[in-house]
């Protein structure tokens, strides 16, 4: 029944649009030359009454014999045609608009897709989530991540915690330096795996910065996915704080992988409208909100972030040095204690690091960089974002 509505439905619009097209044209042709002939006689008539060589009542008569045979000669006559090329033009605009119909459908529709009211897309949701891959298996169809370049000590030592720390048991600290180094060289299967550890050993002392580091490298080793050890972890951390920004980030991306944007929609909003400052768990959902609000049928747009942004420290290297300086200044103080005092998103920390490349304090910027490294050493993207600050700063040799 759907297609059959789409092709009459198609097939109508054709046939409207190209009525006009099709419709034949007039064309108008000369007069009959009998029409000269028919007004000299006329003309001869009434030289005849004038001569009285002709009655009036046969004068009469004649005129309107010959009035009548000029009336026929005199109406213009037509004739209908239609150009072999506006015929080719209407079968070519008709075949567009059906082929164009139809395409526009294979990329924006769902052909085959059968109906799926609301009550059966939610338990269709339901049932992905429910049903959804495990840690293990998301962490197996991960890609391979390309290791970063260290020195072959690094290695060595990094190679030292991995044998001896499990030989320890409780060793708090040897776990969580497992956790940290296992993420900066990009294993984040076991750097979330000895994280689980430092979380089990602290028991009822973990805090919600060790339960969301745990959740950060669970999603990171999984490629990106909620995994349903991840959502326990999540929902632990609501548990103890249901304002936490990363756990409602999370949850978000679980509804929005299980196909509810609409849940994920509702999360993501409420993060990005509360005032929280920008971290990185709030950029991510500002990249991703709009898909998710498009999918849900809603016109939205995110309030900005906070901070000045990247092309405006950029912007400072046109001043004159006085002036550059002054304003860079000023907005390294702002950011550096905003971020020393409430954190902040990834690309915050990219643009402080780049403040200092441009006011030549490499040291500080060198300072600013490993910290930033320590607190988003989970995820690969972020590293790429204190990657390009270190090259714009001038940091790399």
């Amino acid at each position: 029944m759907f297609w059959i509505v789409c092709a009459v439905l198609t097939l109508a619009i054709v046939a409207m649009v190209l009525a006009p097209m099709l419709r034949p044209t007039e064309t108008v042709v000369a007069d009959d030359p009998q029409v000269a002939i028919y007004k000299a006689q006329l003309e001869e008539v009434e030289r005849d009454v004038a001569r009285d060589v002709l009655s009036v009542e046969d004068a009469e008569r004649a005129k309107a014999e010959i009035a009548r045979r000029l009336i026929a000669a005199s109406e213009t006559k037509s004739r209908t045609s239609q150009s072999p090329i506006a015929r080719s033009s209407s079968v070519l605009l008709a075949l567009g608009l059906i082929v164009g119909t139809g395409m526009t459908y294979y990329l924006l529709g769902a052909p085959g897709y059968p109906d799926l009211p609301m009550q059966t897309r939610i338990a269709l949701g339901d049932e992905a989530r429910a049903n959804r891959p495990s840690q293990a298996a998301f962490e197996e169809a991960a890609p391979t991540l390309t290791p970063p370049d260290v020195p072959s000590d690094y290695l060595a030592s990094v190679e030292q915690l991995r044998t001896l720390v499990p030989l320890r048991g409780d060793d708090l600290q040897g776990w969580e330096l497992l956790a940290y180094h296992e993420a900066q060289l990009r294993n984040y299967a076991a750097a979330a795996a000895a994280q689980s550890k430092v979380v089990e050993i602290k028991a009822a002392e973990a805090t919600t910065d060790d339960l969301i580091r745990h959740a950060d490298l669970l999603v990171t080793a999984a490629n990106g996915f909620v995994s349903p050890e991840a959502e326990e972890v999540v929902r632990e951390i609501l548990a103890i704080n249901p304002d936490s920004i990363a756990a409602r980030y999370y949850l978000g991306t679980l509804f929005y992988q299980t196909d509810r944007p609409d849940r994920a929609f509702q999360l993501w909003r409420s993060i990005l409208e509360s005032g929280a400052s920008e971290s990185f768990h709030v950029t991510m959902a500002r990249r991703q909100i709009g898909d998710a609000a498009f999918r849900t049928g809603i016109d939205y747009t995110p309030p900005p972030p906070n901070g000045p942004s990247l092309e405006d420290i950029q912007a400072a290297e046109d001043l004159d040095p006085e002036a550059r300086t002054a304003m860079i200044e000023g907005m390294v103080a702002s950011l550096s204690d905003r971020l020393a005092t409430q954190g902040g998103s990834v690309t915050e920390w990219a643009r402080l690091i780049t403040a200092y490349g441009v006011l030549g304090q490499t040291d500080d910027a060198k300072e600013i960089l490993a910290e930033a490294r320590d607190v988003f050493g989970a995820s690969e993207e972020a590293m790429g974002i204190l990657d390009d600050a270190e090259a714009r700063a001038g940091l790399t040799e």
